[in-house]
């Protein structure tokens, strides 16, 4: 007997990433810049307390949105950090990881047919997730040099308009690109005009380091079509504990609900109690982690300038984007791979508006940084 894979799901290619990490598995004095992982570690706080909830016998299901104290911490959060006014009872879903609630709004506001439009390069679960649930992909590739933000320019050449959705994410992997609340003004206008819903993925806010973070669904008229992204994975290094959430109106955040409570049921329990925690003291924790990267980010910055290669100065999450010196860029990653041991990935693995550039990751110790910088430029010359 054959198995009968559904159309949809031969229709995704495998992950460009997950290529590069199964390559880098299997070979010795290996430096990283491929992985979008904090080396840290969580903050002591929050393991703290994830331990204590498992010594007190905290092993339970919790309510499907999620722990009401969790979430109670959460509005008063980003309330405070992003001036987002989210209902702790109606317009909060906790989710396992910022990517569950990603696919919960593709399964809960994207009919088979829609036209959802994607900005460019983006992450690479955003496309995956339009075709799972049968909607159709318009790319909106951003530009270099537009230092790849999203322009009102591009939204109507790509024929955005005719869009029912609008995915995006700032600040932006694999770019680092960031965007002010002045540059998403016109994106803004561009999606009350056409009446586009949106989709923001916010799990970098907390890591800018030239302006602070404004979320498009502060902007006039914005909150009500737009679906925000968040969670606690990059700001405060908790991936693994796979803990994120949802913020939208009511109607939304039910939906997203109805799915979840027959899929995920609920978030790990483990981990909502070391978000509370995180979110009650772990502040200072975060900004130590994020001067860290800022200072990382300037380095890499630096050096990729020092080799001669063009590399726009990237002002959030912990990702250089640089134009790749070869004209194939997957060539280029697999003999720098093979020749002097760092990963790093090829640009066109986060869609074609990523063609002729890498990205590489600063979130890694900064001597391995350096000597991963000395091996790529060793490689180059």
């Amino acid at each position: 007997m054959s198995f009968d894979i559904a159309d949809r799901v031969e229709a995704v290619p495998p992950s460009g990433i997950r290529r590069f990490f199964e390559l880098a598995e299997e070979m010795d004095d290996i430096i990283s810049l491929g992985v979008g992982e904090p080396d840290f570690s969580a903050p002591w706080a929050a393991r703290d307390a994830a331990i204590a909830s498992l010594e007190q016998g905290k092993t339970s299901y919790t309510a499907n949105r999620g722990r009401r104290e969790l979430r109670e911490r959460i509005s008063a959060h980003v309330d405070e950090r992003y001036d987002l006014d989210y209902s702790a009872d109606e317009e909060i879903l906790v989710t396992a990881g910022a990517s569950e609630g990603i696919d919960l709004a593709y399964r809960a506001l994207v009919d088979p047919g829609d036209t959802v439009a994607v900005v460019q390069p983006c992450y690479v679960s955003y496309v995956p997730g339009v075709i799972f649930t049968g909607g159709d992909v318009l790319p909106v590739e951003t530009r270099r040099e537009d230092e790849f933000k999203l322009t009102r320019e591009v939204l109507e050449e790509s024929g955005a308009a005719d869009a029912d959705v609008l995915v995006l994410c700032y600040p932006n992997n694999p770019t680092g690109a960031t965007m002010t609340g002045e540059e998403l003004r016109p994106v803004a206008d561009f999606a009350r005009e056409h009446d586009l819903m949106v989709f923001s993925d916010e799990i970098y806010a907390d890591l800018t380091y030239e302006h602070d973070h404004t979320s498009i669904a502060t902007l006039p008229g914005m909150r009500e079509r737009t679906v925000v992204f968040n969670g606690f994975s990059k700001a405060y290094a908790m991936t693994g504990l796979r803990l994120g959430y949802v913020m939208a109106p009511p109607e939304a955040t039910t939906a997203m609900n109805r799915i979840h409570q027959y899929t995920m049921l609920s978030a790990p329990t483990t981990a909502q109690y070391a978000a509370i925690e995180a979110l009650e003291s772990c502040d200072d924790a975060v900004a130590e982690m994020k001067a860290q990267y800022d200072r990382r980010r300037k380095y890499v910055l630096s050096r990729f300038d020092d080799m001669g290669i063009d590399c726009f100065r990237a002002s959030g999450a912990f990702y250089a984007f640089p134009e790749c010196p070869w004209d194939d860029a997957g060539e280029f990653a697999e003999e720098l791979l093979h020749e002097e041991g760092v990963a790093v990935v090829p640009g066109t693995a986060f869609g074609e508006g990523g063609e002729g550039q890498l990205r590489v990751s600063y979130a890694t110790g900064l001597d391995e940084l350096k000597e991963a910088m000395a091996r790529i430029e060793r490689f180059v010359a």
